[in-house]
């Protein structure tokens, strides 16, 4: 028989009684199951969080092997957003789950986002988009976000908090010509995924070390990655979500970061004030770019 305080008392002691209450009856919506969603969803229901709003709309394939909590032989070509919702009722069977399987779009952005106490950024790398427009309904709604990237075998994170610098302002993602070629915002988009790496990762950490250039191409959509940087990340980001939700100290928040590199035994905060528009991303930029199209 399932019992909510015996199932997490384990946490007593890094939260107390009233705290662990307060995780279960917190909202937490997570865009994207896939590599760090999947983990994402698995150590938030682990801590105790009572709701949650989940989103994906991808199936299981052999590719996700090598990183998602979900991907195994007995999923392959099931919903994702099916798979983590059975792993999250099977930690917390009194969970309440909405399950976005159709993804996050404009008509059920509101739907989705609606009493959440904090947005945990998961999708995958190149929807731009449709992260943008999360985030500044977000910011808009006074939510707190997170972003958390694993990168080689490390994690990047940011906060944006209410009332301190947004996503749109620190990451100045541009928008291509209304007359624009395809061409031309093909390199639009690939110039935009180099500002999202750059401005989740400013220290660019993982450069240091990719073995093979030509796994990175933005254009065909397509990036290495190591399920350390995965769990990494997911300790990262859930750690700062707790603290956020319980109001414990101090968060560290845009244009402020951390990255941290487990390969490199290395941390680093950064601070980059006016975001991508700040001299040392754009010079940031010029070398993960160099770096990109001499992968090509």
């Amino acid at each position: 028989m399932f019992n909510y305080e015996e199932a997490f008392s384990r946490n007593i002691g890094w939260v107390t009684d009233d705290e662990q209450q307060k995780l279960r009856n917190t909202k937490v919506a997570i865009g994207g199951l896939g590599g760090v969603g999947g983990d994402h969803a698995v150590v938030l229901s682990r801590l105790g969080i009572g709701k949650f709003n989940i989103s994906d709309l991808d199936d299981y394939d052999v590719a996700n092997f090598n990183r998602q909590s979900g991907a195994n032989m007995s999923t392959i070509g099931k919903a994702k957003s099916a798979v983590m919702e059975e792993t999250i009722r099977g930690i917390n069977p009194e969970a309440e789950i909405t399950n976005f399987n159709q993804g996050i779009s404009e008509d059920n952005l509101e739907e989705f986002l609606q009493d959440v106490d904090i947005y945990i950024d998961s999708l995958d790398i190149f929807a731009l988009e449709i992260r943008r427009k999360v985030f500044r309904r977000c910011y808009e709604k006074g939510i707190p976000t997170i972003t958390a990237a694993p990168l080689g075998m490390g994690t990047a994170f940011l906060v944006f908090m209410p009332g301190k610098m947004s996503f749109d302002d620190y990451f100045n993602i541009e928008d291509p010509a209304a007359n624009a070629t395809e061409e031309e915002k093909a390199e639009v988009f690939a110039d935009n995924i180099v500002k999202f790496v750059v401005g989740v990762a400013p220290a660019c950490l993982q450069r240091h070390y990719l073995a093979q250039r030509t796994s990175v191409n933005f254009f065909k959509k397509k990036v290495p990655s190591t399920c350390m940087g995965i769990s990494l990340a997911a300790g990262v980001l859930c750690t700062n979500a707790l603290k956020i939700i319980l109001n414990r100290g101090e968060v560290i928040c845009a244009p402020r970061g951390l990255h941290f590199d487990a390969y490199l035994n290395k941390t680093v905060k950064t601070w980059r004030p006016f975001g991508n528009r700040n001299p040392l991303q754009r010079y940031m930029f010029k070398v993960f770019k160099g770096i990109i199209d001499n992968s090509k």
